[in-house]
């Protein structure tokens, strides 16, 4: 079963393998075996379910809703997110306004179909907002007992410390990022990690393994599988064509026999390595079968020896990003519209 773990300097206990539901949810899979990967997410003890408003503009965050109707919902913990353009995209359906957070908690709450969420996240950081203004109005939906904690994704570390000062001016706690984070991307371990740590956050991290690269299942030289991400127009193949070349492809099949001594699948690896890092809370996992999730499950609670960690370390080599200035560069920087 999965562990869980404290997020941040809180007391709240989340499962360290998280489901979420970007690109498969009101997507790339029918609602029926949406709902059978959740299901398996619970039978398998997963507690925590990450979603956000503008994935398939709203539909996931339906899908998922349902999906969970007739749960507990005390023994559960939904996050969602606020910034990307939602509804039918006006000049004020996207970025972290006060406008469109507090209508956008509201829309989140009623497709979910709950009283509150548990972490509601600031999906980007706008430049276009103060954030006294951004930072205020979450201080009210935790007021209103919308949302229980905040959080905030691919911000940088000057970025979470501003938002860490004003919530604790403001009465409450930011105790979350949620950034990429894997073998093969690691930009946040310089600047990131050591900021949230100082100040009290957790990474709950996105994409452990590398969009499916760190699965193996892409080999050097040969065919896209039919029907893996890479082969998705609906958004998944332009997120994953960084790391499909011949070079990258290679060194990662060069680490199943690190897989096999651990006696794990590249994906367990995968999963196992990016929560090594002790301020790596949870990982973020999505299934388009439900037998997906049970797989990945099993890397909770696996330690990776120190030796293992370097081979790892050695076969990757310089193919592993760390600029910490790839957040910033990533970021939209003029609000989306």
């Amino acid at each position: 079963m999965v562990n869980h773990v404290y997020l941040g300097r809180s007391g709240l206990k989340i499962s360290e393998i998280t489901y979420g539901n970007w690109l498969t949810h009101g997507s790339q899979v029918d609602a029926e075996v949406a709902t059978s990967c959740v299901h398996a997410a619970l039978d398998a003890g997963i507690t925590t379910f990450d979603t956000a408003d503008a994935y398939a503009n709203g539909k996931a965050e339906k899908v998922l809703g349902k999906a969970l109707k007739g749960q507990r919902r005390e023994s559960l913990e939904l996050f969602t997110k606020v910034y990307w353009p939602t509804g039918p995209k006006g000049p004020n359906d996207s970025g972290l306004s006060r406008k469109h957070i507090m209508e956008s908690i509201d829309g989140s709450l009623r497709r979910l179909g709950t009283d509150y969420v548990d972490l509601y996240q600031a999906h980007r950081f706008d430049v276009e907002t103060p954030i006294e203004e951004t930072m205020q109005a979450f201080a009210d939906v935790v007021r209103a007992g919308k949302a229980l904690y905040i959080g905030v994704s691919e911000w940088t570390a000057e970025q979470i410390r501003f938002a860490h000062d004003h919530s604790r001016e403001l009465g409450f706690q930011v105790i979350s990022s949620q950034p990429q984070y894997s073998m093969l991307w690691r930009v946040i371990e310089d600047e990131v990690v050591p900021t949230s740590s100082e100040l009290g956050l957790s990474q709950i991290v996105w994409s452990p393994v590398a969009q499916g690269v760190l699965t193996g299942k892409y080999l050097p030289g040969e065919k896209l599988p039919k029907g893996s991400r890479a082969t998705d127009k609906k958004g998944g193949a332009d997120t994953i064509k960084r790391f499909l070349d011949d070079d990258l492809l290679t060194r990662v099949q060069s680490l199943r026999p690190v897989a096999d001594e651990l006696g794990l699948t590249m994906a367990q690896l995968a999963v196992a390595w990016v929560l090594q890092n002790d301020n790596v809370a949870a990982a973020i996992i999505g299934a388009s079968r439900p037998e997906q999730v049970a797989e990945n499950v099993v890397a909770s609670g696996v330690r990776i020896p120190a030796e293992l960690m370097a081979r790892i370390d050695e076969t990757l080599g310089d193919r592993v990003v760390r600029d910490p200035a790839k957040t910033w560069e990533n970021a939209p920087h003029t609000r989306p519209s």
